[in-house]
């Protein structure tokens, strides 16, 4: 068995999309491979009990065997950390050995860490301690964020010493990518930091339901119901004359429109292009004309209550944070981590460092 556990040292960095493409291509090579999250912090409803979200969906995905407790041993709810404040809890590392011990007949175990290095310390669960418990291989998920993101990953090389198997860039905008190929990851390899993958900034896998996109607004759905699990992957702001928001919707797929209740023009105009929801602002109805429009396209209307630049500042909060628990982005994932990913050169140094 090789534990390899997916790191990152900040929130939303991919590290559960690389954990679970690095699962999925494994076992598609022939490899049994098992999964684990030790520090669950999305607490959700599973029938009768209360479980992991990310635990959940990993296990269904992967069709593993294995419980839900076994895949995320330690839940971080409101009564664990009361419990661990108080100091009840002293250390939840023995249970995420445990699970490892569990899942010991595996080829391979990937084991996705906490959102930084250093959550979870207070219960042993931090990626520090993983690593050295379970014996672990560390693969650090950096998102680019410039040129600093490349003191992260030489960071991670010193700080896990032996244990560092090496970095993938995620989330790299198409302007960078040659940089980070052609001078960032040669300059980091000579200094023994070794870069598997340099994966694209994606709008797919960024995409968020329309369901998702009126509970972040706190909306009221005016039509069309039964299309909120539709994806959006981009934000238009409907503020110009109509001829040239035509050009300018024209050129954007699978977006949301957002707009002032009394621009009717801008919202009838939007669904004669690729628009996957309207949402007007203001907390006010459009007109009838385009409610039966709406109806007659699929495009749900959503009303909320703020101006349309708060609208945007609420959905920008929450751009590039969205999760891959969605099925259609699981083909995405494995797509990314086939063309993106260098698993042959991978696997060939952590089996030679095991």
């Amino acid at each position: 068995m090789i534990p390899i556990l997916v790191a990152s040292n900040t929130a939303y960095a991919g590290r559960t999309f690389v954990a679970l493409g690095l699962a999925m291509k494994l076992a598609d090579m022939g490899h049994s491979v098992g999964f684990l999250k030790p520090l669950g912090n999305l607490p959700a409803t599973s029938g009768k009990t209360v479980a992991d979200a990310d635990a959940q969906f990993v296990k269904e995905t992967l069709g593993l065997a294995e419980p839900t407790e076994v895949i995320s041993p330690f839940l971080l709810t409101f009564e664990t950390q009361t419990l661990l404040l108080q100091g009840k809890i002293k250390d939840a590392k023995k249970l995420a050995v445990d699970a490892l011990k569990a899942v010991k007949k595996k080829d391979f175990v990937i084991v996705c860490g906490a959102s930084d290095l250093l959550e979870g310390s207070l219960v042993g669960l931090d990626a520090l301690s993983l690593a050295e418990a379970m014996k672990a291989q560390v693969l650090l998920v950096e998102p680019w964020r410039g040129d600093c993101s490349a003191d992260t990953a030489y960071g991670a090389a010193r700080l896990f010493c032996d244990r560092f198997a090496g970095a993938v860039f995620n989330k790299v905008p198409s302007a960078m990518t040659g940089h980070v190929k052609d001078e960032v990851k040669p300059f980091l390899e000579k200094k023994g930091a070794p870069v598997f993958g340099i994966i694209p900034k994606d709008k797919f896998l960024e995409s968020v339901t329309i369901a998702s996109l009126n509970e972040i607004l706190n909306g009221t759905v005016l039509c069309c119901e039964d299309k909120m699990d539709e994806l959006v992957e981009h934000f238009l702001i409907g503020a110009m004359d109509v001829d040239s928001a035509l050009t300018y919707f024209r050129k954007t797929p699978n977006k949301a429109v957002i707009t002032g209740a009394h621009r009717s023009d801008i919202q009838l105009a939007a669904m004669e292009t690729s628009t996957k929801c309207i949402v007007i602002t203001g907390g006010l109805q459009t007109n009838d004309v385009v409610i039966g429009k709406a109806q007659s396209k699929g495009v749900p209307i959503i009303s909320v209550v703020g101006d349309t630049f708060t609208t945007i500042d609420r959905i920008e909060s929450v751009m590039g944070k969205t999760s891959i628990r969605e099925k259609r982005k699981i083909d995405r994932v494995k797509e990314l981590i086939d063309i993106e990913f260098d698993m042959k050169r991978f696997l060939k140094s952590v089996q030679m460092n095991r």
